[in-house]
C-alpha cells in the first residue's frame, strides 16, 4: 500500500466514478483502475462494488475511507512541516467564495497572503449552486475552505467561523403601493411576485423559510444568479425582493424598506471540514481573514 494508491482510492470513493476520479487527478482511467486493483490485492478484499451503471463503496471500502483520508492528511502535514522548516510554508489552498463578495476584501486578503507565503499556491472558485454547492465541496474535499452564507442547520459536518452579518430589506419599485413606507411586514408582501436568486443560495433559503413559517409561500417570478442584478428587475416592475442590505447605490426608481416583523439576518461564515484538520496553509489564511473584513459596505 502506498500513498498514491490511497489518493486514487479516496478520489474514486468521493466521485463514485473511475472516469471522474481520473479527471480530478489529471490521469487516465486505466491508471486509476490499476491502482485500485493493486490496493485490493494487497488488502485481500474488494473496496468497490462495480456494475455497468454505477460504482459504490463496499463495506470494506467504507471502513477504509476515513483511515485513508487521515493517512493522506498526516503525510501532507509531515511534508509541510519539513518544507516549512527548510524553505518556508508551502502547499496549496482551494478557496470557495460567493461571486462579487466584498464583505471580505478577497483581493487584499489573497494579496497579503501571497506576500507573506509566496510558496503557497492559491486557487479560487465559485459554485453555480451558491453557498449550498460550496458547503458540499468542502465536505467532500474539493475545497479546503469556503466563504458562504447559510443557516446553521445547513452547515452540518463543517467547522464554522462567523465573520459578518447583514440584515435583510425589502426592495419595491418606486411606484409600488408600499414605496412611501419606512418599513414593511413580510405578510404585507404575500401575494406579490418576487425576484430572487436560484435555490441553493443561502439568502434565498432564508427568505423562503421565513415566508413558509407564516404560511404564505412565495411565487418567484424571476431568478437571477447575482444579487447585484436583482434591483434591475425590481426597477422594471417584474417583482419585489427581500435581500441582504448590501448598501446599494441610491436609485430613485427602487425603494428600500426595513423588515419590521422578523429579525432576518444573513450571516457570512468561513468554513472548513469538521472531519479534517486544516493544513498549515489554511490555518495561516484563516488567521488573516479578520484583517480583511469590511465594516462599512458595500458588501457585494
Amino acid at each position: 500500500m502506498d500513498s498514491r494508491q490511497l489518493e486514487y482510492f479516496v478520489a474514486v470513493a468521493e466521485e463514485l466514478s473511475f472516469t471522474r476520479a481520473a479527471q480530478r487527478l489529471f490521469t487516465v482511467q486505466s491508471t486509476v483502475s490499476a491502482a485500485i486493483r493493486a490496493l485490493e490485492t494487497d488488502l485481500k478484499t474488494t473496496l468497490f462494488d462495480r456494475s455497468t451503471r454505477r460504482v459504490v463503496l463496499s463495506t470494506a471500502g467504507q471502513a477504509l475511507l476515513p483511515e485513508a483520508k487521515a493517512a493522506l492528511e498526516a503525510l501532507d502535514r509531515a511534508r509541510a512541516a519539513v518544507e516549512e522548516a527548510s524553505t518556508g510554508l508551502r502547499g496549496s489552498i482551494r478557496i470557495g467564495t460567493l461571486a462579487r463578495l466584498s464583505l471580505v476584501d478577497m483581493a487584499e486578503l489573497l494579496g497579503a497572503f501571497h506576500r507573506k507565503y509566496p510558496l503557497v499556491e492559491v486557487q479560487v472558485a465559485t459554485s453555480p449552486t451558491g453557498s449550498s454547492g460550496l458547503a458540499d465541496d468542502v465536505r467532500h474535499g474539493r475545497l479546503d475552505v469556503a466563504l458562504l452564507g447559510l443557516p446553521k442547520p445547513e452547515l452540518a459536518g463543517l467547522e464554522i467561523r462567523d465573520i459578518g452579518a447583514v440584515p435583510f430589506v425589502a426592495l419595491v419599485p418606486a411606484t409600488h403601493r408600499l414605496a412611501g413606507r419606512d418599513g414593511v411586514r413580510l405578510e404585507e408582501l404575500t401575494g406579490e411576485r418576487f425576484v430572487d436568486m436560484p435555490p441553493g443560495f443561502g439568502n434565498r433559503k432564508q427568505v423562503d423559510r421565513s415566508f413558509d413559517a407564516i404560511g404564505r409561500p412565495r411565487r418567484i417570478q424571476v431568478e437571477v444568479p447575482e444579487l447585484t442584478a436583482i434591483p434591475d428587475y425590481v426597477r422594471a416592475g417584474l417583482g419585489v425582493a427581500v435581500v441582504p442590505d448590501v448598501q446599494l447605490a441610491d436609485d430613485p426608481d427602487v425603494t428600500k424598506l426595513r423588515i419590521t416583523d422578523t429579525d432576518l439576518t444573513w450571516t457570512l461564515s468561513v468554513v472548513t471540514a469538521a472531519t479534517r484538520r486544516p493544513s498549515r496553509a489554511v490555518t495561516a489564511l484563516l488567521g488573516l481573514i479578520g484583517d480583511s473584513i469590511r465594516t462599512d459596505g458595500p458588501y457585494f
